[in-house]
């Protein structure tokens, strides 16, 4: 329980250490910004609020003011049986890709915020 609590805390640390120094969002004009948010109308990142990897996805979304729907794996159980089930396991963070009638799972930080600078990061 201690280590749980322990966890949360530098958690929550963390949390507002990134509100604090957010990055400033990339500018678009109106029609890239409109193109950008079409396109990322299939992407959802899984995560866990306190989690630093799920944090280090999040600024990279931010900076990229990509609108991209987050769904709370850690409290809300049907994120979370639709995480383990359809995306084969329980981890976070984790981008859902569904385009042309196919859905990809995308497991791994490093791996997100490539894909995301790959498709949203040239303005």
């Amino acid at each position: 329980m201690l280590l749980k609590m322990l966890r949360e805390g530098l958690g929550r640390v963390l949390v507002f250490g990134d509100w604090v120094s957010r990055p400033k969002p990339i500018k678009r004009n109106e029609a890239q910004q409109q193109a950008a948010n079409i396109d990322a109308q299939g992407l959802s990142l899984y995560q866990f609020y306190a989690c630093p990897f799920c944090i280090k996805v999040r600024r990279k979304i931010h900076a990229l003011n990509v609108p991209i729907n987050v769904c709370d794996a850690q409290n809300d159980q049907r994120k979370r049986q639709e995480l383990s089930i359809e995306g084969g396991k329980l981890k976070v963070p984790c981008l859902r890709i569904e385009e042309q009638g196919k859905v990809l799972w995308m497991y791994e930080s490093s791996d997100i915020i490539n894909y995301l600078n790959q498709r949203f990061g040239s303005v």
